[in-house]
């Protein structure tokens, strides 16, 4: 009695969990890298070399992140790197843009239709794709778009990587740029959320 009273919780343990876990495309693919796609915030910018969250990101998952941070690009520039991107063969690519966009004043709906089209040719390439949300102060339009955006298209959503961060000095390097301890928090971010999806 006990064992059948046993497998129908774990059912119902198994249900809520896969109803309450988002579908994710391109789950189990055949690719075999997993690439950091991004402006200064993916770069490293105001950390020492190997403290960049992607850096930090692969100790954590104990496995190599290939960073393809560019500083000062914006998510309107970024399809022209896509070529690139794609030649690694990638398992998961998680895509960081906006923060450059916005602090230029460019239109939000062009970045969100440029990550978009990002997120588009991840997945055609078979890999899955992650929007990553900078969330700094008066970003939360941005924030708003690409959960849209990523629940639309069934790719992992990282909200908010500055929260928390932008304000404090203890993480900061200089006005915009997290400093280690500041990229160690938004790894840590990046890792809750992509950890259920890595192979």
């Amino acid at each position: 009695m006990k064992k059948w009273i046993l497998l129908l919780l774990a059912a119902v343990a198994a249900y809520y969990w896969m109803k309450d876990t988002p579908e994710i495309k391109n789950l189990n693919n055949s690719g075999v890298s997993i690439v950091a796609f991004g402006d200064s915030l993916t770069a490293g910018k105001g950390a020492p070399k190997g403290s960049s969250y992607p850096d930090v990101l692969a100790q954590k998952l104990g496995r190599e992140v290939i960073n393809m941070g560019v500083s000062g690009e914006t998510a309107v520039q970024a399809p022209a790197r896509l070529p690139q991107v794609l030649a690694q063969n990638p398992y998961m690519v998680l895509i960081e843009f906006g923060g450059n966009d916005f602090m230029r004043q460019q239109r939000m709906e062009d970045a969100a239709e440029a990550v978009s089209q990002i997120v588009d040719a991840v997945q055609q390439a078979g890999a899955i794709a992650v929007v990553v949300d900078t969330g700094g102060p008066g970003m939360g339009h941005y924030t708003r778009a690409y959960k849209k955006l990523a629940e639309q298209k069934q790719a992992v959503f990282v909200p908010e990587i500055l929260k928390g961060i932008f304000n404090k000095k203890e993480y900061k390097a200089d006005m915009v740029h997290p400093n280690a301890a500041g990229y160690e928090i938004v790894a840590q971010r990046v890792y809750e959320e992509i950890k259920p999806y890595v192979k």
